[in-house]
């Protein structure tokens, strides 16, 4: 399904991330995962793309698998990180021919086993050239083409201290051709309204989906702020994860906040919010019966 019939037809959407594991029984275990949360009925779901391809052909694999063997809509991400335009052309030629349909395209980050990585080498340094090229690819004038997804980085984007400057990149990707924004996960709900009302300033009238990541754990509130970019923990988070005394009290607290945002970006009519799971479904499954309901259509009726 394209993605701009998901959000013709869903008025807030519910979309899951998940990322290609490095074995096969550890792929097989996430595929079941992914089976077992259609009874949440996402909107959609998203496969990450590793710095420099280096999960390529387990995340086309198994978006690939999502499209055939459920109901799910999906979407793949694609960097340009570590490719050629004659590898990036292959790749999009060989999801078109398998019925992906859905990119998310990022700018990607040089890949850390390879150190002082010169990303002139790669076919495009900015997201928006990305967009451009996926766009350039459409051959069928009567074909929808593919639906294509950007980032949004609501707390600021850390290789762009200029604010301003930063809003005039995320416009480009829009004017490229993309579909929708995603965000980077925030945990301050200000932060995204902030950045919604500044892209509504700027011009931008794509639908934004806010990303939601609940805290699981000590090591991994550390991680996630590394993975994030240096996304910021508010102080009543970390008050309230340094009141545990185990890891079962911080995931507690940890889906507390995130039902607590999803409440209050339902109140504020978010387009769509984007649960990244890492993997995971038990904390995604207690947000939502946290939020009254057992699926994303429940959800839905709810918001009207």
């Amino acid at each position: 399904m394209h993605i701009s019939e998901i959000f013709a037809d869903h008025a807030t959407t519910f979309s899951f991330e998940y990322f290609p594991p490095k074995t096969d029984e550890a792929s097989e275990e996430l595929f079941l995962t992914i089976a077992r949360m259609q009874e949440l009925k996402p909107s959609f779901v998203s496969v990450t793309y590793g710095a420099g391809g280096g999960t390529r052909e387990r995340t086309h694999d198994l978006v690939v698998r999502i499209i055939r063997e459920t109901k799910i809509p999906a979407v793949s991400h694609l960097t340009s990180v570590c490719h050629s335009r004659e590898e990036l052309a292959e790749i999009l030629d060989r999801y078109a021919e398998k019925g992906v349909c859905n990119i998310l395209a990022l700018g990607g980050d040089p890949p850390k086993n390879i150190v002082g990585y010169d990303r002139e080498k790669d076919a495009f340094r900015h997201a928006a050239d990305l967009v451009a090229f996926i766009r350039s690819r459409e051959r069928k004038p009567d074909a929808k083409g593919f639906g294509i997804g950007v980032a949004g980085f609501p707390e600021g984007h850390p290789g762009t201290p200029n604010r301003l400057k930063e809003m005039d990149y995320l416009k480009a990707k829009v004017d490229a051709g993309a579909d929708y924004i995603c965000t980077q996960l925030f945990f301050e709900n200000r932060d995204f309204y902030d950045f919604r009302e500044r892209c509504d300033l700027a011009g931008i009238r794509v639908p934004i989906i806010a990303g939601i990541m609940p805290i699981s754990s000590r090591a991994g509130m550390i991680r996630m702020a590394e993975l994030a970019l240096g996304a910021r923990i508010p102080a009543g988070l970390l008050r309230a994860v340094s009141r545990c005394q185990d890891d079962e009290s911080v995931a507690k607290v940890g889906i507390h906040w995130a039902t607590e945002q999803c409440r209050d970006l339902l109140h504020e009519d978010v387009r769509g919010i984007h649960f990244y799971t890492l993997n995971k479904s038990d904390a995604t499954r207690q947000i939502y019966l946290n939020l009254g309901v057992t699926d994303s259509v429940a959800l839905r009726r709810a918001c009207l």
